[in-house]
């Protein structure tokens, strides 16, 4: 089985190489400025993610590996050589003959250059390394995936807290104005202090509730500059028209298939199905025979006595090699990648059923999703309603402060669940893509164009805007 290649669905990687959308310009409440869209954070987050980053080096050291490998399949050429300095005594002489001692200089060198005419397990680790390549290129295409889902994520987190934190803000304001009333309503004798202190009470409930939201949005805009190392003084706001549409294609099985195809865990999982069979060719591998040519020369010289001129040789040949007995490693070897290959398929079934049943998961939900954003917003006027009705009541004295106080309440949780399924819609939407393979810039643009809503101002409160902004610092130096 041939490893499959990556292909262009599943390489997220081409949105840094092609132009993006102009950024749209917003007017923010206290000063026009252009705000960052969905587009230009997701390509700082692509240039600048300290995680992406190290997935592109691993990249580039797994190509790297395959010229490693290959270098045993090209020639090699050694020099060695030696120089010595020899001294000898002779204690024993031959009559008539002088005796004497010698000191003698030598000097050695050799030349030796070899090709490899065949070398299974050369062949076969190389191969092994094209594998490799092939499963560290879906990994970071998976790992860019990642990004993008978590930077768009991150993103409309922070416009969910923001479309919250009005709420609360307008909820905590009307009940302020009912407290008021109230209060007058009391010195003039016209209701009891206990209708003062309920209103009292929703008070400091709803302004508890604000600073939490307040808190809510702070921590989102944080989770934004860790993954981008950017800090934005507004971003642009979802529309208020956004069309909820159920997810294109409409069948469920079409998204799985469309995961089956490209979602590049999947494809990885595959791809180290292949990296752990090249493995087990490696060991068999090791029983076959290594044929080598080679060629070397040698020189020799040395200042000897009576000894004139050089010494000089070379060769020309081809030599093989057999392994016969290795004590059982080679057999030992093929069993262990034979058990590691039965792993890596199961692996890959296991990662096949999860993106299944992620991927319909997240169909369920995008559907689901349609049906609440229309009972979210039907639950608004109807709850507008009630409330006019609540306080129509309380006026002619058959409602009390606490029905009011209630309704309000109601209102604006209603107004606050609405933001909330319409952003669970837009994150649960990219998160269906992401997970069938296809969340690439397209999808984001997409999604961008419904950026028409104004903008968010992400201004940090004073003691917080002097903090050094979150980067990945200077590129490491090789």
């Amino acid at each position: 089985m041939t490893s499959p290649r990556p292909s262009r669905c599943s390489r997220p990687s081409r949105v840094l190489r092609r132009a993006l959308l102009p950024m749209m310009v917003a007017t923010i409440v206290s000063t026009s400025a252009q705000a960052a869209d969905l587009l230009t954070i997701a390509n700082d987050a692509l240039l600048n993610n300290a995680e992406l980053a190290s997935a592109r080096a691993l990249t580039r050291s797994t190509e790297a590996g395959r010229d490693v490998e290959g270098a045993d399949l090209l020639p090699q050429v050694t020099a060695s050589g030696n120089l010595t300095h020899n001294r000898q005594y002779e204690a024993q002489s031959i009559p008539g003959q002088p005796r004497g001692d010698d000191n003698v200089n030598r000097l050695g060198v050799t030349l030796e250059a070899t090709q490899a005419l065949f070398n299974a397990i050369a062949s076969r680790q190389v191969e092994r390394s094209e594998r490799q390549i092939d499963q560290q290129l879906y990994r970071l295409a998976a790992t860019e995936q990642g990004v993008l889902i978590s930077v768009s994520t991150a993103y409309f987190e922070i416009l969910r807290a923001h479309e919250v934190l009005e709420a609360r803000r307008a909820q905590e304001r009307a009940i302020n104005r009912q407290l008021e009333q109230a209060r007058e309503q009391f010195e003039v004798g016209l209701i009891a202090i206990t209708e003062v202190e309920e209103a009292k009470a929703a008070f400091d409930q709803a302004r508890a509730v604000r600073i939490g939201a307040e808190s809510d949005l702070q921590v989102r805009f944080e989770v934004l500059e860790r993954l981008t190392g950017q800090r934005y003084e507004s971003i642009d706001a979802l529309g208020e028209e956004l069309t909820i549409a159920p997810p294109m294609p409409a069948e469920r099985s079409t998204w799985v298939e469309l995961a089956m195809q490209n979602n590049p865990q999947v494809l990885a999982s595959q791809a180290g199905v292949e990296v752990s069979r090249s493995a087990v060719e490696i060991a068999r591998a090791g029983r076959l025979p290594q044929v080598n040519a080679f060629a070397n020369y040698n020189y020799a010289d040395s200042d000897a006595d009576r000894i004139d001129g050089h010494d000089s040789s070379s060769q020309v040949g081809v030599g093989v090699s057999l392994p016969l007995y290795t004590g059982g490693r080679t057999s030992a070897s093929v069993r262990q990648n034979t058990y590691l290959l039965e792993s890596s398929q199961y692996d890959f079934e296991d990662q096949r059923r999860s993106t299944i049943q992620d991927v319909r998961s997240s169909y369920t939900r995008v559907t689901n999703d349609v049906a609440t954003v229309e009972a979210r917003a039907q639950a608004v006027v109807s709850n507008q309603s009630a409330l006019d009705a609540t306080r129509a009541g309380y006026e002619v004295g058959t409602r009390n402060i606490v029905d009011v106080l209630n309704a309000e309440q109601n209102l604006y949780n209603a107004i606050a669940d609405l933001a909330s399924a319409r952003y669970d819609y837009v994150i649960n939407l990219l998160t269906l893509r992401q997970r069938a393979g296809t969340l690439d810039e397209e999808a984001l643009a997409e999604v961008n164009a419904w950026l028409d809503g104004g903008s968010v101002n992400l201004q940090l409160p004073d003691a917080a805007g002097n903090d050094p902004v979150m980067n990945i610092g200077e590129r490491p130096t090789p």
